[in-house]
C-alpha cells in the first residue's frame, strides 16, 4: 500500500461541513453512516433520498414547490425535481453566513490594479446591470455572450443576465475569432459585452480588430457592450454603449425571475477540436445542486474562505469557482500569466489574498516542481488549507511535491469531471486520507463505475469511465438538437441509457481512483492498454524534457503496431542517440518494455486546447493520413502551428515507405 500523504484530523467530524450534514441526516432523516464509502453507497442507490436532501439542507429557495424529486431516472433525460422554480443567480447572492461589509470578490490581474467587492457591492452591481440588460431588452431565454476575462463585470454580468432567466455564455478574450464564432453563431445572442484588450504578463493584447469581427459574424446581436480594459480612457467603438452605462445608477430593485428546474442557465463548450464545438446547455437547478454538494461538502467552503482556481473564463472551472459565494465562501480572480514575473506569482498572491484553497492545474504543479520551486519558501502559506488539482492527471511524484514544498497540513484533492456536467466524478473529501497519485473518491450522488471490454463493471482493473445513474448537473441538452441526437451520440451510444465518459479509469477496492487518459487516445499494444498519463509523467520527469506526446499506430493486420513519442526539449538541447536510450531506458524501467517507444522525434511544441490540453487524437489522425485541416479545428488550438511538423513528418513516412517499395 503507498504512503498516506495526508490524513484527516481526529476532529474532522466536528469541523467540516460533510461532518455537519453527517449529523443533519442523522436528525432529520435518522440515517447513520459509518464510514464515506457507506455514505457514497446510499447516495447512488437511493437518488431522489440523497438530491432530496441536498434540497433540505441548503434550503434551496423555491418559488413553487417540486411534485417530486426524480420523475423519470432514465438517461439521457432523467427528470428531476418537476414543478419547481428557482433562480440560480439569488442562491449566488444570498452569500450565507456573510455580512454586507464582507469581501466576497477578490480580484487581481495584470491589466489593472487589484479590486474587492463586498457582498453588498456585489448585489448592488448585479442590480444595476440586470436593470441595464432590461432597458437593452433582454428577456428570458435571451442569450447574453461575454468576450471578457476572470474580471468582476464577467461575474457580476453573468449574474445579471441569469437572474433575469436570459442564458449566459462566455469566451476568454485570448479565443481568436472563429473559435468565437463557431461557437456563438450557434447560440445566436442578442448582447455582446467585450473588452479592448488585456495585458498578460506586461505584454498588451489588443482585442478591438477581433471584437469588430466577432460582431459583423453574429447577425443576431442587437447590442455591443464595450469594457474600456486594456484603455480605461478609450471610448466604445461606434454602435456600442460603455460599460459605465449599462452599469448605470437606477432606482429598479434587485429581483429573480423563476424558471424551472432545467431551464437553461448557460452554454459551455466542448473544445471544438475536431469540428464545431458542442454547445452543452447547463441547467439553473442541475448546477446549484451540484455545486452547492461540491464546494460544501467535497472542498469543505463556507464562510470565512477565500477560493480561487487559476482559470479562464473560457473553461469550466470558471463557472465553478464563482459559485463559491453561494455556500458563504470569497471568490478570488486573476487575470493574466501566472509565470509572470516568474512560478512564484500564484504563491505570493495566495499569501497577499489569504486565499484557503487554491486551484490549479498538474502542468502547473509539475513545471514549479521542475523548476525547483519551494512555494513554502516564496511566500507565508499558513492560510491554506485545500489544493485542488484538475485538467489532467496528477501523478504520484506531483503529489509528493505538493506535501515536500507547499504544505504538510493541507488537503491535496485532485479531481476529475468534465464541461459535460461542470463539476467533477472522482476528486475528494475531508473524510479520506491522500494517497499518492490518486483521487480519494467518487462524489457524492455520482455513481462512477469502471467498464471492461465486454461492458462488465471491475475493481482494480483499467476501465471505461461511465456513470450508471444520473446526475442533476448532467447537461439539459444540446442547444439546437431538438431531437437530443446530438446529445444522445455524445454520451450514451456506447452503452445504451449509460453515460460513458472517455477516460480511463482504474477503482480500487477502497474507492480510489486513477485517472490514466482518454480512452480515444489509448496505447493499446499487443492487446494491453495503456494509458498515457503515466507515459507523460516519466518522460517530463527527465530534465531535459519539455513537454510531450505519444501515440499508438495500430496495424491493420493485427500486429502490435508502432508507438510513437514526440518531445519538446529544453533550450539548447538536441535529440541524439544518448538521449532516445535514456528516455527508452526511463520507460522500461518505470513502467514495462511495452512502454518503450518504436520511435522517439523532437518537435518545436504539442499541440494544445485554449485550456491547455494535450491533443493525441488529432496528432493520430494526421500521422495516419488525415489532412490537417480535418484532423483539427486550428481555432480550438492555442498553438496551431505545431500541427505542421506532424502532418510534414507524416508525410516523410509515406514518401520513405514509397521509396522502399520502390
Amino acid at each position: 500500500m503507498p504512503d498516506v500523504l495526508w490524513t484527516p484530523p481526529a476532529d474532522v467530524l466536528e469541523r467540516s461541513r460533510i461532518g455537519d450534514y453527517l449529523r443533519w441526516l442523522r436528525a432529520e432523516r435518522g440515517l447513520e453512516f459509518t464510514d464515506y464509502h457507506e455514505l457514497w453507497q446510499w447516495s447512488v442507490t437511493d437518488l431522489s433520498a440523497f438530491w432530496g436532501s441536498i434540497w433540505d439542507y441548503f434550503q434551496v429557495i423555491s418559488h413553487t414547490p417540486a411534485t417530486d424529486v426524480l420523475a423519470d431516472a432514465t438517461m439521457p433525460g432523467a427528470r428531476w425535481f418537476p414543478g419547481a422554480t428557482l433562480n440560480y443567480a439569488e442562491h449566488v447572492l444570498r452569500m450565507p453566513g456573510l455580512a454586507d461589509d464582507a469581501p466576497v470578490v477578490i480580484a487581481h490581474g495584470q491589466t489593472r490594479a487589484p479590486q474587492t467587492l463586498t457582498a453588498a457591492g456585489l448585489r448592488e452591481q448585479v442590480r444595476r446591470v440586470a436593470a441595464g440588460l432590461r432597458r437593452l431588452g433582454v428577456g428570458t431565454g435571451d442569450r447574453v455572450a461575454a468576450y471578457a476575462p476572470n474580471i468582476p463585470e464577467t461575474f457580476v454580468l453573468m449574474l445579471a443576465t441569469t437572474s433575469l432567466g436570459a442564458v449566459f455564455s462566455s469566451c476568454a478574450p485570448e479565443f481568436g475569432t472563429r473559435s468565437v464564432t463557431d461557437r456563438w453563431q450557434q447560440i445566436e445572442p442578442t448582447v455582446l459585452v467585450a473588452v479592448d484588450g488585456y495585458r498578460y504578463g506586461d505584454k498588451p493584447v489588443d482585442r478591438r480588430g477581433e471584437v469588430a469581427a466577432i460582431r459583423a459574424a453574429l447577425p443576431s446581436l442587437r447590442h455591443t457592450v464595450a469594457i474600456p480594459y486594456l484603455d480605461p480612457a478609450g471610448s466604445p467603438p461606434e454602435g456600442a454603449i460603455g460599460w459605465a452605462e449599462l452599469a448605470a445608477e437606477t432606482d429598479e430593485p434587485l429581483t429573480f425571475t423563476p424558471v424551472a428546474f432545467d431551464h437553461p442557465l448557460y452554454v459551455l463548450y466542448s473544445s471544438g477540436t475536431t469540428g464545431l464545438p458542442k454547445p452543452i446547455v447547463h441547467g439553473h437547478g442541475g448546477i446549484l445542486l451540484e455545486h452547492l454538494k461540491m464546494l460544501a461538502l467535497h472542498h469543505d467552503l463556507g464562510p470565512g474562505d477565500r477560493f480561487f482556481w487559476f482559470t479562464t473564463t473560457g473553461w469550466m472551472m470558471w463557472n465553478f469557482l464563482v459559485s463559491g459565494p453561494a455556500v458563504g465562501a470569497a471568490i478570488v480572480l486573476f487575470d493574466g500569466n501566472p509565470g509572470h514575473p516568474d512560478l512564484g506569482a500564484l504563491w505570493r498572491l495566495a499569501e497577499e489574498t489569504g486565499m484557503t484553497y487554491l486551484g490549479t492545474s498538474p502542468p502547473f504543479l509539475l513545471a514549479c516542481r521542475k523548476a525547483g520551486l519551494v512555494p513554502k519558501e516564496v511566500a507565508d502559506l499558513s492560510t491554506l488549507r485545500g489544493l485542488g488539482s484538475t485538467g489532467a492527471p496528477l501523478p504520484p511524484e506531483g503529489f509528493t511535491w505538493v506535501y515536500e514544498a507547499v504544505g504538510e497540513t493541507l488537503q491535496l484533492q485532485s479531481l476529475s469531471g468534465g464541461t459535460d456536467v461542470c463539476t467533477g466524478f472522482v476528486g475528494g473529501v475531508p473524510l479520506l486520507p491522500v494517497y499518492p497519485g490518486e483521487i480519494a473518491c467518487r462524489a457524492l450522488g455520482t455513481k462512477v463505475e469502471a467498464r471492461s471490454a465486454d461492458g462488465s463493471p471491475v475493481i482494480g482493473e483499467l476501465g471505461e469511465l461511465v456513470i450508471t445513474a444520473p446526475m442533476p448537473s448532467m447537461p439539459v441538452g444540446f442547444w439546437n438538437d431538438p431531437d437530443g441526437k446530438r446529445y444522445r451520440e455524445a454520451y450514451f451510444d456506447f452503452y445504451p441509457g449509460v453515460w460513458r465518459h472517455g477516460d480511463w479509469i482504474t477503482v480500487n477496492s477502497r474507492g480510489g481512483c486513477v485517472i490514466t487518459g482518454r480512452s480515444d487516445a489509448t496505447l493499446n499494444r499487443g492487446g494491453v492498454r495503456l494509458g498515457t498519463a503515466e507515459f507523460y509523467s516519466v518522460v517530463e520527469g527527465l530534465d531535459e524534457v519539455v513537454d510531450s506526446v505519444v501515440v499508438h499506430l495500430e496495424d491493420a493486420d493485427g500486429g502490435p503496431g508502432e508507438l510513437l513519442l514526440f518531445v519538446v526539449l529544453a533550450e539548447g538541447r538536441e535529440l541524439d542517440d544518448d538521449l532516445r536510450k535514456e528516455i527508452a531506458r526511463e520507460l522500461r524501467t518505470a513502467l514495462s518494455p511495452r512502454h518503450v517507444p518504436d520511435e522517439i522525434h523532437q518537435v518545436r511544441a504539442v499541440p494544445r486546447t485554449l485550456s491547455a490540453k494535450k491533443l493525441e487524437v488529432p496528432v493520430k489522425k494526421i500521422l495516419t493520413g488525415t489532412p490537417v485541416d480535418s484532423a483539427a479545428a486550428k481555432g480550438a488550438l492555442a498553438n496551431p502551428e505545431s500541427l505542421t511538423a506532424f502532418a510534414a513528418f507524416a508525410q516523410r513516412r509515406v514518401s520513405d515507405e514509397d521509396a522502399t517499395v520502390g
